[in-house]
């Protein structure tokens, strides 16, 4: 039988990473451009921008600095893209969260100029991959978009991430879990040897995070906070390059996708909703497949993200107020082929897929209520 041929871009072409990359790379960087745009959103994370912007034009690069409005949006990515264009600008230097690193690596890729990723979170592993997301001006998931490389540079500097709030390595580490739990089952019986590595380093991640995830999240001076927070931000896309889509995607990524199509009241992380995911899809697999495993998984699964306060709940995702109505059509995008629901191994509709959300969001919040009564006995 002859093997399909497929083409795959595994890594970024350089990888720095440590408590002072930036420092120790950004003279590599005039190698690269001498114009670049330097891409951001937040203003939380501004003064590391400018450093940023300052060096380089130390090193007598031309720099533009622009900011995005939206998360990865048609609207912003036209913007810069003319901008980049009007400007002579000979690369894209990303800095900031997954939708910033997106933006800046599309962007590039439709410029056909290099990029440069500078992720200033561990909250995922978009400073890796060769895709972004695209997403409405309201937040909500559009489509992806396979790019034609990884970026040319990523820069994964510790002193820039112990900057980052708390839960953005909380949304990291279930991010970066969903790895495991949706490759296992979406690829657990490919005969396709690297795809079978990526299952592989998928488990050994997940073990990882298990063991020192919590430790990590609550001090970034623990010695597994380095390996956690590369788990997050660069393993975790490696798996992905090696394995390709259906490594990447299944369950827990169509259900985050489908919940952003939901007004929620708060800004919810990527690897929150996500995080909710893999708890459906378990559900999701005890009700086609009655497995005993899936629940023991959830239970195995529970304690870690509660601590990592990862909400698992529909109320606590911030979608209280959502219809039945609204949350039947977020069901209905979540099946939608090219979205990542036909990844699993049998046929999900969206009846049963808003029964299971419905189910897993329920017994969560069950269980937190009996953990918050069983803390004030333990009280008193």
């Amino acid at each position: 039988m002859e093997q399909e041929t497929t083409s795959q871009f595994i890594a970024p072409k350089k990888v720095s990473k440590g408590e002072n990359a930036w420092e120790a790379t950004k003279y590599s960087i005039p190698f690269i451009s001498k114009r670049p745009l330097l891409l951001g959103r937040s203003n939380y994370t501004l003064n590391i921008r400018n450093k940023i912007k300052f060096d380089l034009e130390s090193l007598n690069l031309k720099v533009l600095h622009e900011k995005l409005t939206f998360d990865c949006c048609d609207l912003d990515l036209e913007r810069i893209e003319y901008i980049s264009k009007e400007s002579s600008c000979d690369s894209i230097i990303a800095t900031g969260g997954g939708k910033v690193l997106d933006a800046g690596k599309l962007i590039a890729d439709r410029l056909n100029i290099p990029c440069i990723t500078i992720p200033l979170s561990a909250a995922t592993c978009a400073g890796w991959t060769a895709l972004s997301n695209i997403y409405s001006p309201q937040g909500a998931f559009i489509k992806d978009i396979a790019l034609k490389n990884c970026p040319d540079l990523l820069i994964l500097d510790h002193n820039f991430i112990k900057l980052a709030p708390s839960n953005t390595l909380a949304s990291g580490i279930a991010d970066a879990l969903a790895k495991w739990y949706e490759s296992s089952i979406s690829c657990g019986s490919s005969n396709d040897g690297m795809v079978q590595q990526a299952v592989q380093l998928s488990r050994v991640l997940r073990d990882q995070l298990l063991l020192n995830g919590y430790e990590s999240y609550l001090d970034n001076k623990n010695s597994n906070w380095e390996s956690t927070v590369e788990g997050c931000a660069l393993s975790a896309g490696l798996i992905g390059g090696i394995g390709g889509a259906k490594c990447r995607t299944a369950a827990a990524h169509a259900v985050h996708n489908g919940l952003t199509q939901l007004k929620g009241t708060k800004k919810t992380l990527h690897g929150e909703i996500v995080g909710f995911g893999i708890f459906v899809q378990l559900k999701l697999e005890e009700l086609f497949l009655n497995s005993q495993l899936a629940q023991q998984k959830r239970h195995q699964l529970r304690g870690l993200l509660h601590q990592l306060k990862i909400p698992l709940t529909l109320d606590d995702l911030g979608f209280a107020n959502s219809s039945e109505d609204e949350l039947k059509e977020a069901c209905i995008f979540a099946c939608k082929k090219g979205v990542g629901m036909e990844n699993l191994p049998f046929n999900v509709t969206s009846e049963i897929l808003l029964k299971a959300i419905k189910q897993a969001s329920n017994e969560e919040s069950i269980f937190k209520k009996k953990s918050s009564k069983s803390i004030i006995g333990n009280q008193n």
